[in-house]
């Protein structure tokens, strides 16, 4: 039970957006909540989906395995939006591995109301599908750029997604909000690690980012978007 949550939290979250302040208590209340360190998976590709989640605060890293069993970092989810929803893939495992890419709360239900939310909860199903298409999208996007892109290219978009998705802004630029190192940018443009250090090392000194301490700002973003574009 999740009593000591307010109603207002799900209020402007996607698929609770229709719903009165009732149905909202009654999918509170059918809730559990759950603090992850950085690190932690939530769930493994490949394990039985026996819950669904909804992300409160903090960031998913949502990884795959490759055929050679190496771990790619296929994107990345901010707060406010409902992750492993198996169900509605007609899953019975999880697809990928869910990973805070720092401290995250979650809710969660079990898999088996899936279903009955949908039916019930106006919109729900609208948002939950919208989700699995935008993400599906996001997926095969990745996919085209590590076919058709430089590295360059590749490293500067995934740079530039990520400070789309949950950058804050400081006195040198907009930064990362949360910790992210070269491995991890390696991984989620298919590329090695030191052509991302190399490429990394170069931008800095021509005072594109800065990085340090798994914290990356981007002190340019305008530069660091004509690269990203091949110019």
């Amino acid at each position: 039970m999740v009593g000591k949550l307010d109603e207002s939290l799900l209020q402007d979250v996607g698929p609770f957006r229709r719903l009165d302040r009732g149905q909202i208590r009654e999918i509170l209340d059918l809730a559990t909540a759950r603090r992850f360190d950085e690190g932690a998976a939530v769930f493994r590709e490949g394990h039985p989906a026996e819950r669904f989640h909804l992300l409160m605060d903090g960031v998913i890293r949502v990884m795959r395995l490759t055929a050679e069993g190496d771990a790619v970092t296929a994107l990345h989810i901010p707060s406010g939006q409902l992750f492993g929803i198996a169900r509605a893939l007609r899953r019975e495992t999880y697809p990928a591995t869910a990973v805070c890419a720092r401290e995250c709360l979650t809710l969660s239900w079990p898999m088996s109301l899936w279903d009955g939310f949908v039916d019930r909860y106006d919109g729900f199903a609208e948002e939950g599908y919208r989700t699995v298409g935008t993400r599906v999208g996001e997926m095969n996007a990745r996919l085209i750029e590590m076919a058709t892109q430089q590295v360059e290219q590749r490293v500067a978009g995934a740079l530039l997604r990520l400070i789309d998705q949950s950058g804050r802004k400081g006195q040198e630029g907009i930064e990362i909000a949360f910790p992210v190192t070269r491995q991890d940018i390696s991984e989620m443009t298919g590329t090695t690690l030191h052509s991302v250090s190399r490429l990394l090392s170069a931008w800095e000194k021509a005072g594109i980012l800065a990085s340090r301490r798994r914290h990356v700002t981007v002190t340019d973003p305008r530069r660091l978007e004509l690269i990203g574009e091949g110019r």
